[in-house]
Parts: C-alpha cells; sequence; structure tokens
C-alpha cells in the first residue's frame, strides 16, 4: 500500500521545510507550497489524502477556501494551522469543516498524532455548515496554551448536544464558556438559561427546575413554568451544581436517563429537548465521598469534563484581558486607561485569587478613579495592597480609595496657577471626586445599591437621587 500523499500550504518557508522533514521522517509524501490557488488546484485535481494549511496565505484565506473544498471532496481531512490563536479561529475552523485546528507554535509529535488518527477514520465525514453572521467580539479571551486547549475543545463540542460539566474557581468565567457554547453551536437560536443553585433556597429547587402546579404547596395559587420548560430547544445552565440537594439531584438524574419530567404536584410526564451545561467550584467526587452528590448523577452529567485554568495559571493572557476590560469600561463612558511596563510587570506576580473577575474589577476601579492617562506601578503596588483587592473576592471594602483620592488630589491641586486654587474650588473637587467614589463602591458591590450606600454611609435613597443626578452608569459584573 502506497504511504499517504499530504498537502501543505503555507507562506513561511521554514514552516514548510520542518513539516516537510518531520512528515517525511513519519512514512508519508508531501508535497509543499506557499499559496492557496496552488493548494486548490491539487485538490481539484484529486490529489492528497489529507490537507494541512496555514490560515492567512498571500492570495486566500484559508477560511474562504474551506468550503469549496469540503465540497467537492467532504471527505478530505483539513488541518487549519493559526497565529491567531483567538476563540473565533477555532469556532470558524469548526465551523467551516476543518477536521482539527492547531495554533500556532504547534507540537510536531501532536501534529503526526492528529495526521495518522485523521488517515484511520472512517472517509464519511460530512460537512459542517458554515455561518456567515459571525460575532464582531471575542467571547473569550486569552492566548495561552491553557485557553488554545478549551478553544479546540469547545470548536469540538458546538455542533453536538452532549453534557458539558464546566470545573474552576470562581471567576474563571464558566457561564461565560457556557453561553460560547449555546451562542455558537447548533441551540443558538433557542434559549440559553442560567440557574445558580446556590442561588435558590433549598426547598424551592425543585420548583424552580420543573415548575409547579397551582395547590402544590403553600403559596402555589398558579400553575408556573420551571427552568427545564424556559429552556426548551436551547441550553441549561446549572451552575453551582455542587449546592444541589440530593432531592433534586435525584430528579434531574430521571431527567437525564429518560428525557422527561413531572412539575411538582403534577402527575403527566413532559418530554424536554434541553442541552445541560453544568458547572462547579467544588470536587463533586469529594462531596460523592461524604455522601452530599450522587455518583451515577456525576457521571450523567460530566461526559465531557472541561476545566477553565485559574489566571494565575494563563498569566500570559493578563495583557490582553486588561485591554479587554479597559475597552469595557470605555464603553461605558469611563476615561481610556493603559498600563506602563512596571504596572503590567506588577500586575504579572499578583496571584489574582479572585481570578478574572477580580482583574476585571480592578480594571473599572483603574478607569473610573485615577486621572492619569497611563496607570502606573506605584498605583498597582498601591490598589493590590487594599483590602478589598487582596482578598480576591471582589468584597465590598473600599478602603484602598483613600489612596486614589488622595492622588486625584494632588493632581488637582497640582493644576494650580502658582499653586493658587481658583474660586469654586468646593464645587470642583466635589464634582471631580464623587463620581469615581459613587462608581467604585457601586462597582465593588457588583451594582447592589443597598450595599454600596452602606458603605458609603449614605441613605439608600439619597444615592439613588445621586446616581440619577450625576448620570452615572450602575455597573453589574458578569462573573
Amino acid at each position: 500500500m502506497p504511504p499517504a500523499n499530504i498537502l501543505i500550504a503555507d507562506d513561511d518557508g521554514a514552516i514548510r521545510t520542518v513539516l516537510n522533514q518531520a512528515l517525511s521522517r513519519a512514512g508519508y509524501d508531501v508535497r509543499l507550497t506557499g499559496n492557496a490557488a496552488t493548494l486548490w488546484r491539487w485538490v481539484s485535481q484529486g490529489e492528497g489524502d489529507i490537507v494541512i494549511t496555514d490560515v492567512v496565505m498571500p492570495d486566500e484565506n484559508a477560511f474562504d477556501l474551506l468550503p469549496r473544498i469540503k465540497k467537492i471532496r467532504p471527505n478530505l481531512p483539513v488541518i487549519v494551522m493559526s497565529a491567531q490563536n483567538t476563540f473565533m479561529t477555532a469556532v470558524r475552523a469548526s465551523e467551516r469543516g476543518a477536521y482539527e485546528y492547531l495554533p500556532k507554535p504547534f507540537d510536531l509529535k501532536e501534529l503526526i498524532a492528529i495526521v495518522g488518527r485523521a488517515l484511520a477514520e472512517p472517509k464519511e465525514r460530512a460537512a459542517t455548515g458554515s455561518d456567515e453572521n459571525e460575532c464582531d467580539s471575542l467571547p473569550l479571551i486569552g492566548r495561552s496554551p491553557a485557553m488554545q486547549e478549551i478553544y479546540r475543545v469547545l470548536a469540538r463540542l458546538m455542533q453536538t448536544d452532549l453534557t458539558v460539566m464546566i470545573s474552576g474557581e470562581s471567576g474563571t468565567g464558566k457561564e461565560l464558556v457556557a453561553r460560547a457554547l449555546h451562542d455558537y453551536g447548533k441551540r443558538r437560536n433557542g434559549p440559553f438559561v442560567a440557574v445558580n443553585m446556590a442561588a435558590i433556597p433549598r426547598d424551592l429547587i425543585e420548583s424552580e427546575l420543573f415548575g409547579h402546579e397551582r395547590g402544590a404547596f403553600t403559596g402555589a395559587n398558579a400553575r408556573a413554568s420551571g427552568r427545564f420548560e424556559q429552556a426548551e430547544g436551547g441550553t441549561l445552565f446549572l451552575d453551582e451544581i455542587g449546592d444541589m440537594p440530593m432531592e433534586a439531584q435525584t430528579r434531574l438524574l430521571r431527567v437525564l436517563q429518560q428525557g422527561e419530567y413531572c412539575t411538582v404536584g403534577g402527575r403527566t410526564a413532559i418530554k424536554t429537548d434541553v442541552r445541560i451545561v453544568a458547572a462547579t467550584n467544588k470536587d463533586l467526587r469529594i462531596l460523592i465521598q461524604q455522601g452530599l452528590f450522587r455518583e451515577d448523577l456525576f457521571f450523567r452529567l460530566n461526559v465531557v469534563p472541561l476545566r477553565l485554568p485559574p489566571l494565575r495559571e494563563r498569566i500570559e493572557d493578563l495583557p490582553d484581558l486588561i485591554r479587554h476590560f479597559f475597552v469595557l469600561a470605555e464603553r461605558d463612558g469611563l476615561p481610556p486607561k493603559k498600563l506602563d511596563t512596571l504596572a503590567l510587570e506588577r500586575l504579572k506576580r499578583h496571584r489574582w485569587p479572585g481570578n478574572v473577575r477580580e482583574l476585571e474589577n480592578l480594571a473599572r476601579r483603574l478607569a473610573a478613579l485615577y486621572p492619569q492617562d497611563i496607570i502606573t506601578g506605584p498605583v498597582i503596588d498601591c490598589e493590590l495592597a487594599s483590602p478589598a483587592v487582596a482578598s480576591g473576592t471582589g468584597g465590598h471594602s473600599i478602603n484602598g480609595l483613600s489612596g486614589a483620592v488622595e492622588m486625584h488630589l494632588s493632581s488637582l491641586f497640582a493644576s494650580f496657577p502658582n499653586g493658587l486654587p481658583p474660586p469654586g474650588l468646593y464645587h470642583r473637587v466635589l464634582r471631580e471626586i464623587e463620581v469615581p467614589l459613587l462608581t467604585a463602591a457601586l462597582t465593588a458591590t457588583h451594582g447592589n445599591q443597598i450595599r454600596a450606600a452602606d458603605l458609603l454611609g449614605l441613605n439608600r435613597n439619597t444615592l439613588r437621587k445621586k446616581i440619577r443626578d450625576l448620570d452615572i452608569q450602575v455597573y453589574r459584573s458578569a462573573g
């Protein structure tokens, strides 16, 4: 049997040489080109058993070429390589029917293993339909190896209904990943319903999930739909699944086993068509040992486990993340900010116990409180030393604001001619300090005006009036 023929397209001569040597030593015949036109001619003439192509080439983007390849040769495996290592690159590769996506730089042993697997699989691979309505903004940020693996797994899961279990510390973005699975998957036209098990009283969880009939319990004056009914045809995201009580776990297991459920107080089984994505920041295996979580339910939910790395394990993503959060803050009306080199180094050395959510809150605080366009290292030292940041909880302390206010006042007084304050100083200082102070308190409490008023020592109605009069945008964290 003759060796398999591999077609390689990449405009980087060094990469072509490396791939040629590695694959030739592995026993394959290799043909090399630096442009898409030659690759298309070879494919259209029926040559090649597998294609390895870069995304960006001088004459055509591989994502434009892929649909044409899949149309005339739907069973030809195409491996896509790219230095544009974003979530959307992996999604686009999957949507256009690529067999696999590999971020550059890649591991040659992994590439050879993927080639062998692709050639060994049956050739009845159906082309995946493309979606031209692509999102302009990335739902997930990061180019680290840890995030690249997340992107690759997500891309494989987009067009499936497999149940996914997302694990990770608080603040790592578990709901963002669940939303990405939904928004870029085949259920994107259906509803996405999220429910946090830890936020619902234990005796109401079953009613919340499955709905209830009139008279099912005291206070049930009318029939109410549950989250399963609301998510029909879409995705149900069960956050903090480890906090679900045993009784509700039993009912959830029945849904996963039989695809049907009964409302609380109801007797008729209701068929359901919902994709389940669960998430937890706890070790469910420990809960199983403690008798707090059903082992059979764990295996039903853990079909595809997906662990999100904490920020300290993907610290190389921090520059992209902080730029992204500064852009979001600017869109909300806060002034644009950048970090100097020392400030960025300070951030990279922090342990980030609150993960990406902690970083997002810090970016909002920096944009709101500091007048300078460039955030410096001493500013970061001041912020990271404050109790609110060091706790990593996104907590409700704003003790660190005193340093920010002092710096703002120093900058303000330095701008006075001859060091003499102008008329109307009181109202000017009040105007320039009050808005960032109130904004920071609201940011620290995730938009909870009751807690913010308590922190500031204000009456709740007074705070609401100031928010309205000063036109302050109330920020609520999506984390």
